[in-house]
């Protein structure tokens, strides 16, 4: 008999609320990735937050797109890995206009520090990225 860690952890599922469980582990090590860069980028190189918000949000997709293929989402809709990581990407970038938005707004307008804005915007974002991809590319 499986066990309750063994599904929702290592065993293969189409259940929508393990996937966003599993969706959530891998939207926070992208996001360790998104935001580590994005203090380094900026703190360390003097990079305008922004622009390094944009680098560090890349990386983190690409990240994301690792861990979801290998371990949240079992069925696939494309069959060719380019198309499958386009749509995967153009996902991301919406999601990367959010953050942008949503960093430029906390920061500028609601005077949040920057990484406060980050942080807020990756919550919102995180829904966004999973919902999109489910039903999009996984279903």
């Amino acid at each position: 008999m499986k066990t309750k860690m063994q599904k929702l952890f290592k065993d293969e599922t189409e259940k929508t609320l393990v996937q966003l469980f599993r969706y959530t582990f891998v939207g926070g090590a992208a996001f360790l990735v998104d935001i580590g860069s994005l203090f380094i980028l900026t703190q360390f190189f003097g990079i305008y937050y922004l622009i390094s918000a944009a680098i560090a949000f890349i990386l983190g997709l690409i990240t994301n797109y690792a861990l979801s293929i290998s371990w949240v989402f079992n069925k696939r809709t494309l069959g060719s890995m380019k198309l499958e990581f386009g749509v995967f990407a153009l996902i991301g970038f919406v999601g990367l206009g959010l953050n942008e938005v949503l960093i430029w707004f906390l920061t500028e307008n609601v005077h949040i520090y920057y990484l406060v804005s980050k942080i807020i915007a990756a919550i919102l974002i995180l829904f966004w990225n999973f919902f999109a991809r489910k039903f999009t590319l996984f279903k």
